[in-house]
């Protein structure tokens, strides 16, 4: 009987079995007369227990502000309000918990079980058909769950990622008579009167609610109609106190986990964040806003021509109902393999440039959501769950995304704590050659690609065990991360799913070097410096590295291109690639106003000028011969005297050397992409399109003839500044051992190298002062 099961469980309790006892011999004659002379003790026990706890709670809460009627009344999360709601409900609260618990905890077992058998391999495809259903029974916050992991290849087995795939699909629809009400009560008016046609199905199911695909008459200012197909969107009956319940049992059970399994996480600040994107939505009015402002921003960018996202009809949209134009298209993960690789690069510089950029970013990309329009373009589908980044955290994030594109593995530490991985009390540690060789072989292995499944985990398992037990708990996962984390795991696991090489490290290269090129903003700046320099970049000898500016180079191609949808059939001319070009360049070197980029390309080109030319001179004079006295024949003809024959300004040295050979390195980069193939093979051009080509090389030229002109002065005040700064270094490695004469009583003989304070000396201070006369009065 019930009361034998009740009876048992409390008493077989180590806590509360001493006090049930006691309870049942107190209370147990008496309170079956006050409740009912034929209810067993236990039960009447249970009921007066409720009954006291409603009464101390209505006792203690007199002269307190009444509880909300909603769990959030102002239709956002609000964890306190769902607190203060739930509290005066404690039989739905624990009736919620005890089920998650329960079909959880079953599931658990027979997991255990086959474990334990040595089965888990061989019932995996009953277990994720299980799985699947326990989701669904579980609910939209668990089915969202479901579907983030179902793509993950890389961290389920296939069996699950075909269990789970059921969930994006074939989530249970509820009546298309409850539909049909809220529409017309959202709306204020029949549905015969909204849409010419309306289905008696929809057309697809998921966890908030179900879409159908309607028809609506539509009059343009001419007087005639047209028809158009039209997707009306509608939220689940009673959804908002769901998703709340789950929201607080979640978050009322964080800080257990974190105890339990010392968690260095702020798991309920995690959960608030979830909680936010999961209420806003519900809001179906704040996702279209969402959506347009996506369209808004986006059109401000190169990407404009190849994605968007479906145009809202605001006169049929509230918060329950939302209408958007029908898109026509099929999901990325259906569309043909070659279209994926292409879209998903996309939808990668996509989802970077809102994340980097726009600074609202899309967060439920899962594949039912990315559409492949039959033209060729991708299409976002909703916009409900998005999340808002500072600017600030959006610089640092780009810094962060340069060093590990680039392998700067000794800059990650720095960049973990000031993006809030790493707590401020742990600061000291992050340079410890331990946590560096660690992230480094982690960071390694996942730029090789693969995904999670690229990666030793039980050997980073070890390394991070070992760094805990000598630092601490050194790693947490800063709230705002959830979302991110989210989004680019879904995209990650769209691109496993065609290619098991996929690295998202790799593919946000192309982003990143789009955007280190052409911020102008200082901490970008310096980004761009330790890309392209390394650990040399506060060198005054720094050198471009070539194989890093081949990097960038080759990035910077590769988001032109996909921006521009050529390679999803939207060719260009040859006139057309060259006018892009010289365009591009022209703005990212020759803009009105100095930009990080032209400011190390003017300093790079200087170095050029003069290395290439000291070293040009350096040949012929060795190619003129050399006469008895040991001087050139070319030296002695330009230089009878020797005046210049030691002068820093012309002679060559080791740096020199190198920079020409960097700079021989990037004129084949130049010349050539993807290895040895011609960018463009100038002996194949027409003579009509060599006209068109130099005719749009001029305009453009001309057009940025500001830039170029204010361009060039800073170019050639940087010449002088090499020379000057080359006469005053020249000055300091001129040195000589003095000889005592007969009339120079201030000589020193003391067999050490002094400073030469001779003629030739004070010739050389007078030139340094000339060039950095001209230099004031160029600056002037």
């Amino acid at each position: 009987t019930y009361e034998t099961v009740i009876d048992e469980k409390f008493t077989a309790n180590p806590l509360i079995g001493s006090m049930w006892e006691m309870a049942k011999e107190s209370l147990g004659p008496l309170l079956p007369k006050l409740l009912h002379p034929d209810l067993p003790p236990s039960i009447a026990i249970l009921i007066a227990s409720y009954v006291t706890y409603s009464v101390l709670n209505t006792i203690l809460s007199f002269g307190q502000e009444p509880p909300p009627t909603s769990p959030y009344p102002m239709n956002r999360y609000d964890a306190v309000s769902a607190r203060r709601y739930f509290d005066g409900k404690l039989t739905v609260v624990l009736a919620r918990a005890i089920r998650v618990t329960f079909l959880s905890g079953t599931f658990l077992v027979a997991l255990a079980s086959d474990y334990l058998a040595g089965k888990l391999q061989s019932n995996s495809d009953q277990r994720a058909e299980e799985l699947s259903v326990l989701l669904t029974k579980l609910g939209p916050s668990f089915i969202k769950i479901g579907q983030s992991l179902s793509i993950r290849t890389d961290l389920l087995s296939p069996a699950y990622v075909r269990g789970l795939k059921s969930l994006q699909d074939q989530v249970p629809p509820f009546s298309t008579a409850e539909a049909r009400e809220i529409i017309e009560n959202e709306l204020g008016a029949p549905i015969d009167d909204l849409f010419v046609k309306f289905p008696n199905e929809p057309i697809a199911a998921a966890s908030l609610g179900q879409v159908y695909r309607a028809t609506i008459r539509t009059t343009a200012e001419d007087g005639s109609s047209t028809e158009r197909e039209v997707a009306v969107k509608v939220q689940r009956p009673n959804i908002m106190n769901q998703i709340a319940l789950d929201m607080h049992l979640i978050r009322e059970a964080a800080p257990f986990f974190k105890r339990t399994f010392n968690l260095n996480s702020d798991l309920v600040g995690t959960v608030d964040a979830w909680g936010v994107g999961f209420v806003d939505e519900l809001d179906y009015i704040e996702e279209a806003v969402n959506a347009k402002t996506f369209m808004e921003s986006i059109s401000q960018t190169p990407l404009s021509g190849v994605v968007f996202s479906p145009p809202v009809l605001d006169e049929l949209t509230t918060r329950k109902v939302l209408t958007t134009e029908w898109v026509v298209g099929e999901r990325l993960d259906r569309s043909g393999k070659d279209d994926v690789s292409i879209l998903c690069s996309i939808a990668m510089n996509t989802y970077l440039t809102m994340m980097l950029e726009t600074g609202v970013l899309h967060c439920d990309p899962h594949p039912g959501n990315l559409l492949r329009t039959t033209d060729g373009k991708l299409c976002i589908l909703d916009w409900g769950m998005v999340t808002k980044l500072e600017s600030d955290l959006q610089l640092t994030l780009i810094e962060h995304m340069a060093h590990l594109t680039s392998a700067d593995y000794e800059e990650i530490p720095k960049d973990l704590l000031l993006l809030g991985f790493i707590p401020e009390s742990k600061a000291d540690l992050i340079k410890d050659s331990g946590v560096v060789e660690t992230l480094a072989d982690i960071y390694g292995a996942w730029t090789s690609g693969g995904g999670a499944a690229a990666i030793n985990v039980n050997k980073v398992v070890s390394q991070l065990q070992d760094l805990t037990a000598e630092k601490g708990n050194l790693f947490q996962i800063p709230p705002y991360f959830a979302y991110i984390a989210k989004s680019f795991s879904v995209l990650e696991g769209i691109g496993l799913s065609n290619d098991p090489k996929y690295s998202i490290i790799n593919e946000c290269l192309p982003y990143v070097s789009k955007r280190l090129l052409t911020d102008k903003s200082e901490r970008t700046g310096g980004a761009l410096s330790t890309f392209i320099f390394g650990p040399n970049k506060n060198s005054q000898d720094r050198i471009i590295d070539y194989d890093r500016v081949e990097q960038l180079v080759s990035g910077f191609g590769d988001y032109t291109t996909s921006a521009s949808g050529e390679l999803l059939g939207k060719n260009s001319t040859r006139a057309e690639i060259i006018e892009g070009v010289t365009e591009q360049c022209l703005d990212l070197l020759a803009s009105e106003e100095e930009t990080p980029l032209q400011s190390i390309f003017i300093e790079q080109l200087a170095k050029i000028i003069t290395s290439s030319t000291r070293s040009a001179w350096s040949r012929l004079l060795r190619r003129s011969g050399v006469l008895p006295s040991g001087r050139t024949v070319l030296g002695t003809i330009v230089d009878p005297f020797g005046v210049f024959r030691t002068s820093p300004i012309v002679r060559s040295n080791e740096l020199d050397e190198r920079t020409v050979e960097t700079t021989r390195n990037l004129i084949q980069l130049v010349v050539s992409s993807n290895g040895n193939a011609p960018i463009l093979d100038v002996s194949s051009l027409s003579n009509t399109e060599i006209i068109e080509i130099t005719s749009t090389i001029v305009r453009k030229v001309w057009e940025k003839r500001n830039g170029v002109v204010k361009t060039g002065n800073r170019l050639a005040m940087q010449l002088l500044q090499l020379t000057a700064d080359r006469l005053e270094r020249g000055e300091r490695e001129i040195l000589v051992i003095p000889t005592r004469t007969s009339g120079d009583s201030t000589s020193n003989n003391d067999g050490r190298i002094h400073e030469a304070k001779t003629e030739e000396a004070k010739v050389t201070s007078e030139r340094l002062a000339g060039a950095r006369k001209i230099l004031q009065q160029i600056e002037k």
